[in-house]
């Protein structure tokens, strides 16, 4: 019995109930005439899509700005990339999809590090009043990135509106760009055949694996920097401030370093979003994405205060498993016409949040 109840202490009620209704969604799918093969296929799809922009979040809890809501100036940063480089395959007159998801990253990561490290200096000063400025900073530079997309110059007919028209689309398909490159079958099916394992179909389910071993590799690569010495610094000061003061560490460099990795794979993430979804979308669509992420976090038993890549791995699966899962399966049960579905998501991904949330411990960094 006290085995049990260890287990279940380490493993934490929210996960275990969590996890348990994700089973049930699960077992219940081909109940309500769902293909089982379609649910695990959308589940590693969006896991895989949304890992990066998860994966985020630990940098920036690690060095104690806490949850980075302001993840939406990476989000932009790639999305400025993104379309950077389009418009750059559009000007040399062919589509390039690896080059150009090649340039995308090169044109997103300066770009990102630029802003965290002016986004880490802003946090700096606000101390102990973190999250409440990142998710003001998350909100306005969406706001602000609606003026960019209307005033860049570009030309690309895939960018812009047809018949002349000023500013950019809402929505920019990738399939002629770096769409599905890494996810998509049918996509990796007309590359040569070294290179056709990056997306396959198992007995009916999809397997991102391309997508996958990216995201793996961006997690071992986070796992490895918080064991360097310079990681292990970054979380020192996270973790107690006059500690690491005393060990002649710059605190407040280590908090503008854990916000630049934080923003950086912000960028990173939408990219590889983008890429499998086979879409870019401008605009306000990436608003509430940073919850979204916080949520994820959150659910894979992180705090506030303290994060890790397995927390990631956990909590994505949970998190978008759910959402992929419980859609189709409400859809079912709901009335035809009925939008009582998209009600009961929003409640799911936002009611993680408020409890996870509510379960975190106030107080500052020096009380400890």
């Amino acid at each position: 019995m006290s085995n049990a109840k260890q287990m279940i202490q380490r493993i934490g009620w929210p996960r275990l109930i969590i996890g348990l209704f994700f089973i049930l969604l699960i077992v219940v799918s081909p109940i309500m005439g769902l293909k089982v093969t379609d649910v695990f296929s959308d589940v590693l799809r969006r896991w895989s899509m949304f890992g990066i922009l998860i994966l985020a979040m630990v940098p920036g809890v690690q060095s104690g700005i806490g949850l980075n809501f302001g993840v939406s100036l990476g989000i932009v940063a790639g999305l400025i990339g993104s379309t950077t480089a389009i418009e750059l395959s559009f000007q040399h007159g062919s589509p390039r999809p690896w080059t150009d998801l090649g340039f995308a990253l090169l044109i997103a990561i300066p770009i990102a590090a630029l802003l965290g490290y002016v986004y880490g200096l802003l946090l700096n000063r606000v101390k102990g009043s973190e999250m409440t400025v990142s998710t003001y900073v998350g909100f306005s530079v969406i706001a602000l990135s609606n003026i960019v997309w209307l005033l860049l110059p570009y030309r690309s007919g895939v960018l812009i509106w047809p018949i002349a028209g000023e500013g950019m689309r809402n929505t920019i398909n990738l399939e002629e760009s770096f769409g599905g490159l890494l996810s998509n079958p049918e996509v990796v099916g007309k590359m040569p055949t070294a290179l056709q394992w990056l997306a396959f179909e198992v007995g009916g389910v999809v397997v991102p694996l391309g997508m996958i071993l990216v995201f793996l590799f961006m997690c071992f690569a986070v796992w490895l920097f918080l064991r360097s010495k310079k990681g292990i610094a970054m979380s020192a000061a996270g973790e107690n401030e006059l500690f690491t003061q005393s060990n002649a560490i710059n605190v407040n460099q280590m908090r503008i370093l854990g916000t630049v990795l934080s923003t950086v794979l912000g960028a990173i993430g939408i990219i590889m979003y983008a890429q499998v979804f086979g879409f870019l979308q401008l605009y306000n669509a990436p608003l509430m994405m940073g919850f979204q992420c916080v949520a994820a976090v959150l659910i894979g038993g992180a705090t506030t205060r303290r994060a890790s890549v397995t927390n990631v791995i956990v909590g994505a699966l949970l998190f978008q498993g759910i959402l992929t899962t419980s859609l189709p399966v409400i859809k079912r049960l709901m009335p035809s016409g009925s939008t009582l579905s998209e009600v009961v998501r929003i409640i799911i991904s936002n009611g993680i949040i408020l409890y996870a949330l509510s379960k975190t411990k106030g107080g500052n960094q020096i009380e400890k």
